[in-house]
Formats: structure tokens, sequence, C-alpha cells
């Protein structure tokens, strides 16, 4: 597929499956449908040009073919007259109180609705991400650490739960939203995530994704301002989106944290991000977003590496640690310790967590244990652990990076 078009699906296609669910209150028909846009464009398109309106192009071509459908298939109709009746009966009950005016992005509405308490919480995660986020199953299995058969396992689930309990996509009530705000900052840093380091390919970053990230935690902060944790996401996504410009040298090889040119780094964005550092932690015990947000903000205070604060860090993972633990947790606290008390410390931090299944595929854990090994000067370990890490790395920049380790560590072995 050309790539310019490719631009445009993605951009378009979370947005035009939100709008045809929120029509037709059926995820299948909209995905099917919306399946067959796109499908017409790519055979109307490299033709006739790309037009001024993709999104519009794309919706009126699905709902024709939604409409065709519907005509054809008179079973499909009643299903469907069912899910509005639904629908209707669950709004006029629990009528939302949240307005277009409030919620002025379709997709980011549709995360809300998709949030529902009815499916398991990675369930609504997978489906979202897959469905309203346009991920691939492989970037959903990613996003989940899990393999691509279990994220399409939850994907599966997901729907089923929804055709089978006839649960209505309906705009949940402005009381509603709290409880449904951690599985949709979930799915927006997934979001962010994707973009800042990608999956795959051959760009060790997608910025549309994490422009698009921020551009839905800026729209969440301003719906729900009281929760602090929409604050914390949108500080961690631009202190961390800040170095942006840094992160790649000639060629897009990737520039290791310590490797970067801080000159390049986004201030404004780092000013803003520290700001809200500051009020996300304001009040009780501040959430994981806000934590990791101190984090980030504490690497990007640092003029120099030497000038980083790793005690700080340390204690910062130490309270992620009560109020998020995770694997992936335990494996940033493992390195900052080592910073702080050298790499032997925080290589038997890494052992211990060596048997969490979590981590078995995670190339960050191999490529972080390679420069452990390689600080420690036990240069033939590292040599073999960035040979795993780089069968593990998803996208080229991270296989370039883990090549020239491994050059590294057979130079230092002499």
């Amino acid at each position: 597929m050309d790539s310019s078009l490719d631009a445009v699906f993605r951009e378009e296609h979370g947005r035009l499956l939100a709008t045809l669910v929120r029509r037709y209150g059926d995820l299948d028909l909209a995905e099917d449908v919306a399946s067959d846009a796109i499908e017409a464009a790519l055979v109307h398109w490299p033709v006739d040009g790309v037009p001024k309106a993709p999104g519009a192009w794309l919706l009126t071509t699905a709902r024709r073919r939604a409409v065709d459908r519907l005509r054809r298939d008179s079973t499909y109709a009643s299903k469907l007259a069912l899910l509005h009746v639904d629908r209707d009966r669950a709004e006029y009950s629990s009528p939302p109180d949240v307005t277009d005016a409030e919620f002025p992005d379709d997709r980011l509405q549709m995360f809300f609705t998709c949030s529902h308490p009815a499916l398991g919480p990675d369930d609504r995660v997978a489906l979202t991400l897959r469905c309203l986020a346009g991920f691939t199953t492989h970037e959903v299995a990613r996003a989940f650490l899990v393999t691509p058969t279990t994220a399409g396992q939850r994907i599966t689930r997901a729907k089923k739960k929804i055709r089978d309990a006839r649960i209505p996509f309906r705009v949940p009530g402005v009381d509603e939203l709290p409880h449904r705000l951690p599985g949709v900052l979930q799915v927006v840093y997934s979001i962010f995530t994707e973009g800042y380091a990608a999956s795959t390919g051959d760009d060790l970053m997608r910025t549309d994704l994490a422009d698009e990230a921020i551009r839905l935690g800026r729209i969440l902060r301003a719906l729900l301002p009281s929760q602090r944790e929409t604050t914390g996401l949108l500080a961690l996504m631009l202190l961390t989106h800040a170095r942006r410009a840094a992160r790649t040298g000639p060629g897009g090889a990737i520039e290791m944290l310590e490797e970067q040119d801080r000159t390049l780094w986004d201030q404004a964005m780092i000013d803003e991000g520290t700001a809200l550092v500051v009020e996300a932690l304001s009040g009780d015990t501040p959430g994981p977003y806000a934590v990791q947000a101190a984090i980030a903000a504490l690497h990007d205070e640092a003029r120099t590496p030497d000038d980083v604060d790793w005690p700080q860090i340390v204690a910062l993972y130490g309270v992620l640690s009560v109020v998020a633990p995770s694997p992936v947790v335990s494996l940033g606290r493992a390195v900052a310790v080592a910073m702080r008390d050298g790499p032997e410390v925080g290589l038997a931090l890494l052992d211990d967590i060596a048997d969490e299944p979590m981590l078995a595929n995670y190339f960050p854990y191999a490529a972080a244990r390679g420069d452990l090994l390689l600080r420690s000067g036990r240069n033939a370990e590292a040599a073999a652990e960035f040979r795993r890490a780089l069968d593990l790395a998803g996208s080229n920049p991270e296989r370039d990076l883990m090549r020239r380790r491994i050059i590294d560590a057979r130079f230092a072995e002499g």
C-alpha cells in the first residue's frame, strides 16, 4: 500500500469506526462497512486522487454499504433494531450528562463507551486499541506484553460479550466517566507508547501517534480536570515527547539517553510538563502516571547525564512499586539502582525477576541486562545478551542498536 494512503487510513480508521458504531450500535457491522469503504478507496483514490475530505468520503461510502447490507439481510436489520431499542432504553433510563461540546472527539467518546464495566478490564482495553485506535493485533499484544494469540482472544471475547449480552453503545453519563477513566487512560498511553517506540518498521518513532495521544490527553484533562491522573498522564507524555528530536541521529540510528544532545530537547514542552507534575502530585497518594511523570521530569531537568538525580529516581520507583507494582516497574527500578549503586547491584535485581513470564520476550529487559553486563566488564556475557535482545527487537532501529552494542562488547573483550 502507498505510504501516503496508509497514513490517511490510519488517521481516519478509528474516527470512521467510532462514528459508525455510534450510528448503528453494532461493532461487527461498523467494522465490515469500514473495511468495505477502505477497499473502495484503494480502488478509486489511486486513479482519482485522494479527496479533499477523505474522512467524509469514507463515511459516505461506509453508510451506503451499511444501507445495502441491511436491505439485503432482514435478519441482521431486525437484530440492529433490537440493539437500537436497547440503546434507547438505556439512554432514557440514564440520560447522559455529557454534551458534544464537552466531548468534541468522537473517537475519545467511543473509548469511554467501550470501557463498559460488563467487560473485563484487559478485554475492553484490547478491544478499544484494536477497533478504535487502529492497532494491529501484534501492537495490542505488545501493549500488554502478551502473545498475539492471547491478544486476539481478548478482542474476540470482548466482542462476544457485547454481542451476547446486547450491551448498548451509548455515551456514559458524566457520573460514570471517573469509573471508566483508568481504561481510557491506558488506551491513550498505549497509543503514545506505540508512537514513542514503534513495535515494527524502519522508524523508531511514529510521531503522528504520539501527537494524537497528547491531543487526546489535553481533551481528557479539560473534560475531567479534577482527576489528577489525567494531568499525570499528560505530563508524562509531554516530558517524554520533549526528547523526540534528540532520540535519533544520522540515518535514524537510536541515540541512547546519555548520548543525546540535550540542547535539542523541547524546553517549552518540558516547562509545561514539569508544571503539570506539581499539580498531579498534589493531594493524597499519587497515581502511577504522576509518579512516572516525576521520574521523566528528573531526567529532563538534568543538564548533563552526570547531573541526573538517581537517588531521587530510585525513591520514586519505590513509590511506583507500591501504587502500581509490575515486572516492568521492577525493571526500571533495577536500572535506576544500578546507576546509583553500580551495575552488579542492578544485575542482582534483574536476576531476581528473570523468571517473570511478562519479561521472557521483552526486548528492554534483555537490552538493559546486556548494558549492565557490559558496564560490569562481563563482555562475553554482554554480547550474548545483546544477541538475545537482537532476536527480540521489533523495529529496525532497535536491531541496528543491538548490532552496535554487540560490536561494543566484542571490542571491549579485545
